[in-house]
This record gives C-alpha cells, sequence and structure tokens, in this order.
C-alpha cells in the first residue's frame, strides 16, 4: 500500500493574511470569520480545510495556530444583520471585522472562495483556498472551532434543538426540533426552514 503523501499548502508572500468563514449554511447562531498572518519561517504542520479535520484534530490546530500566527482575529456578524443584510453580505462584514481587527496590518488580503469584500486592502478571491493555502487553512479552522464552541455554549441555554450535535445545520434532528419548539432568539428569521416555522405557528 502505497503510504499517503503529505498536504503541503503554499505559504504566500511575507505580510499574507488568509480569511474565511464558518456558519453560512446553517439555520442558526452567527456566521464568523477570521483572519490570520503566518509566519512562512514557523510553518505549522497538518493545515488544511477544517471540514477534512476531526474535531480534536481543529482544537489542537487552533491552539497552536493562536499560539505561532504573526496576528489573527476571529470576528462575527449577528444573528440580526444576517436577517438585516442577507448571509452573503453579514459574510463579508465578519471578513472586514476580522482582518480589521488584527493587531498587525497585512500587505495582501487571500479570500476563501470567489469573493472579496469592497475593503482597501490588497486583496484576491482563492477558490477552494482552505486546501491550497496555508493561512486560508489556519483561518478555517479558527472560524471552525470558535463558532463550534459557540454552539455548544448555546446548546446549554436551548437543549430542546441538539445545537451541539449539529451546530445549527438543517439536519433531520434541527428540523424536527424546530416545529417541536418554534425558533429560539438564535434561530436566523429570514431562511426558508425557519420561516415556514414561523408562518406556520401565526396560522395556527
Amino acid at each position: 500500500m502505497t503510504p499517503r503523501k503529505p498536504v503541503v499548502l503554499q505559504m504566500g508572500p511575507l505580510g499574507l493574511c488568509g480569511v474565511d468563514e464558518a456558519g453560512r449554511g446553517p439555520l442558526a447562531g452567527p456566521v464568523m470569520a477570521a483572519a490570520v498572518m503566518l509566519d512562512p519561517a514557523q510553518p505549522i504542520d497538518g493545515l488544511r480545510d477544517s471540514k477534512k479535520l476531526s474535531a480534536a484534530a481543529r482544537e489542537r490546530l487552533a491552539d497552536e495556530i493562536r499560539l505561532r500566527a504573526v496576528a489573527w482575529c476571529v470576528a462575527e456578524a449577528s444573528v440580526a444583520e444576517i436577517d438585516r443584510l442577507n448571509i452573503l453580505q453579514a459574510t463579508l462584514l465578519a471578513m472586514q471585522r476580522a482582518v480589521a481587527g488584527l493587531q498587525t496590518p497585512p500587505d495582501d488580503v487571500w479570500v476563501d472562495g470567489n469573493r472579496c469584500p469592497d475593503w482597501a486592502w490588497r486583496s484576491q478571491a482563492v477558490v477552494k483556498g482552505d486546501d491550497k493555502v496555508a493561512a486560508i487553512a489556519a483561518a478555517s479552522i479558527l472560524a471552525k472551532t470558535v463558532r463550534d464552541q459557540f454552539m455548544c455554549r448555546l446548546h446549554e441555554d436551548y437543549p430542546a434543538y441538539g445545537f451541539a450535535r449539529h451546530m445549527g445545520y438543517g439536519t433531520a434532528v434541527h428540523l424536527a426540533a424546530l416545529k417541536a419548539h418554534g425558533a429560539c432568539p438564535q434561530h436566523r428569521r429570514s431562511f426558508a426552514p425557519v420561516k415556514l416555522v414561523l408562518d406556520q405557528a401565526v396560522l395556527f
């Protein structure tokens, strides 16, 4: 059996900031964005798209990123902002907040996906960047772990929905709980499954 080759991600230029988000798709909770600047002289082994890592690996790498990054920041856009602006604009807002919160200003900002916010930084979008560029992968890990921690705390306040299991995504368990209990304050009322439940509640 041929051993799997280690994943080697592009470091990018000195002064590069990688940006990624977590939580665009769920029915509840904020959308998080992270901005990370790495030191090319101190590469972090194991970085890759957060969705391809176990929860334990993400937590371990998140600690290492915080310890060894040149600068990092995690920011959010709230459920109220998501409902007011729409999820795309709220995601771009969270990204702006994350980069603005860096203690070290970046020279370049590379954003996962196909769109960058309208901001003053020199930037480019990188499709599937969280599996190509180390700083973007690091950002995806920080955004995912911080959001998961938020949803686990939310589970303590609203245990009926099972947030600690599905992190707010529209699983069958979540949809059943939503129908049984209605929406909590952290549900995105502009999202169709939540809106449908609320509309039905008004009818009956």
